[in-house]
């Protein structure tokens, strides 16, 4: 089972790939949202759930969501058909590092996207090159909630991967970004995002039992499961900022 399938499956309860809850969305997209007409661009899309959500809330905007993720896109497209906004937005399958566009955006998402640029750094960067003036970003971002000790670094993680978070926006802010709003996952959400990632995945492999990769889901379901409860769950932490460039003296 290829690594893109097993992530669409574990999302099935949780389309937001992130711990971020559904109020929390809403707020931050409240928060973000231009009004009027304007143009939103998201880096590393996925199902385009952020799009979805954002275009619904606000008859004004439109949007290009990009993904190398072909799977992913196509459900993008049927979930936007189906909620009647197909013709506000367009989906790309490419690399979000490469993806250009004759649009200048007001606002662009990367919402756990970084390591598809090389980083927090470069990814702010990729962003800034698709920004109107006066426009704004939207990034979600890993911290170190507490100095990672051997089980989170047995379970995949180095110690350099991440910043504290105010080192984390500190790094931001020397790069020329003012935060204007800002939102730290919890533990609950944190907790409601890995237990739905694994139980979406488990209960699609008790359901199709005789499916060839059941047991690869399984197994996939159940080595998340033990790096998140013996590894990260308390360690690693989620910020989602926006963001807007500071002028330049």
């Amino acid at each position: 089972m290829h690594r893109r399938q097993i992530s669409s499956l574990a999302h099935t309860d949780h389309p937001i790939a992130a711990p971020l809850s559904d109020d929390s969305v809403h707020t931050l997209l409240d928060r973000s949202l231009p009004s009027g007409e304007a143009r939103l661009l998201d880096l590393g899309c996925g199902s385009g759930t952020w799009l979805m959500r954002a275009l619904a809330a606000r008859p004004g905007l439109r949007a290009d969501g990009v993904d190398n993720d072909a799977e992913a896109v196509a459900a993008a497209v049927r979930g936007c058909d189906e909620a009647g906004l197909g013709d506000r937005i367009a989906f790309h399958v490419q690399d979000a590092a490469q993806f250009s566009s004759s649009h200048a955006y007001d606002l662009v998402l990367s919402i756990g996207a970084a390591h598809a640029f090389g980083g927090l750094a470069p990814a702010l960067k990729a962003a800034e090159s698709h920004l109107a003036p006066g426009g704004s970003v939207l990034l979600g971002e890993c911290f170190w909630e507490r100095e990672p000790g051997q089980r989170t670094l047995d379970a995949g993680f180095a110690v350099e991967d991440y910043d504290c978070l105010a080192t984390t926006v500190d790094r931001i802010m020397a790069d020329g970004w003012v935060p204007l709003y800002g939102h730290v996952s919890t533990l609950r959400e944190w907790d409601d995002y890995e237990w739905s990632w694994t139980g979406s995945l488990s209960r699609w492999a008790l359901d199709n039992p005789q499916h060839p990769d059941r047991g690869q889901a399984l197994g996939a379901a159940a080595g998340h499961r033990d790096a998140w409860l013996h590894g990260y769950r308390g360690t690693l932490g989620f910020v989602t900022l926006l963001l807007r460039r500071a002028p330049r003296s």
